[in-house]
């Protein structure tokens, strides 16, 4: 059986999937129905050279998942694997919800509205530089945690990306003060993000209430697929978990050590990323060595 994962913001690249959309019309089409869903000029955005506009979270999301997308019905065409043989998938933040519109939970255009809204909310949820978030590497969660709650400081763990690299969110000003502290106590490296806000916070509650209401009204389909939730790190085929994980995700830790881990468990060997920049497989080789893992990004991978 086989396992598909997806990218989350921060994969993107300036003309990304542009291979996919110059050679095979299924992925034209994937283009040119988003761009009919969203009303947005996708194709000017992503294969601009100007990263300006793609580097906006109100366009990124929704440009990563259309490339994603793109790529999945291409791969599919190709290897003739349209959701056969597949057990389960799972996507990183943002990728939760390619791979419910990959996996058939949810319709292409209830995605791609969803996801154009996310954007807009996550983009708009504070002031700009006021918040923001920083990529520690070298220690564990519970290390970082135990950091954070010895020290008082007023920061979350956003993104448990793996053994050795954790994503913090906060003010900007709390998360600057806290890079000595942090590299003292064994971090080895402190990096600033360059995104708009502290995402998966408090500071996205606001936010994730008014998605929430958006995803209330979505219709999720059944079917044996599993989807691993970026919530609680566990498999799930019902919609009704996959629906109320996926309306806390927003304000919430992304748990993607665990989630790898859960895969691991379910006894899962082979692991397809589909997607922009191959991030997530160098993820995944952190956290475990128990699996066969193919990146598709160029048409060069489909070989």
């Amino acid at each position: 059986m086989t396992s598909f994962v997806f990218p989350g913001q921060g994969s993107q690249t300036a003309g990304m999937a542009k291979d996919f959309y110059d050679n095979f019309q299924i992925a034209r089409l994937v283009f040119e129905e988003i761009e009919d869903h969203t009303k947005i000029n996708l194709k000017k955005i992503i294969f601009n050279d100007n990263e300006k506009d793609l580097n906006l979270t109100k366009f990124t999301q929704i440009s990563i998942f259309t490339a994603s997308y793109a790529i999945f019905k291409t791969f599919c065409l190709v290897r003739e694997q349209e959701n056969k043989n597949i057990n389960v998938m799972m996507g990183h933040s943002l990728g939760e919800y390619t791979a419910l519109a990959c996996s058939n939970k949810i319709s292409l255009k209830e995605c791609s509205l969803i996801l154009k809204k996310r954007g807009e909310l996550m983009n708009n949820a504070v002031l700009p530089n006021q918040t923001g978030m920083a990529a520690l590497i070298g220690k564990d969660s519970n290390a970082i945690q135990d950091i954070i709650d010895k020290n008082n400081l007023k920061i979350e763990i956003a993104n448990d990306n793996s053994n050795i690299q954790i994503v913090i969110s906060g003010k900007i000003d709390e998360i600057k003060k806290s890079k000595e502290l942090f590299i003292n106590n064994g971090v080895k490296k402190f990096i600033i993000l360059n995104v708009s806000a502290a995402f998966h916070s408090k500071f996205m509650i606001e936010a994730q209430e008014e998605l929430s209401q958006d995803i209330e009204n979505v219709i999720f389909k059944e079917n044996n697929i599993k989807i691993i939730t970026n919530f609680d790190a566990s498999a799930h085929s019902d919609g009704i978990n996959i629906k109320n994980n996926l309306k806390k995700q927003m304000a919430n830790k992304v748990s993607w050590t665990q989630s790898i881990k859960t895969l691991e468990a379910i006894g899962e060997n082979k692991i397809i990323e589909i997607g922009p920049n191959k991030v997530l497989s160098g993820l995944i080789k952190r956290i475990s060595n128990s699996f066969d893992i193919i990146s598709i990004d160029k048409i060069a991978d489909l070989d």
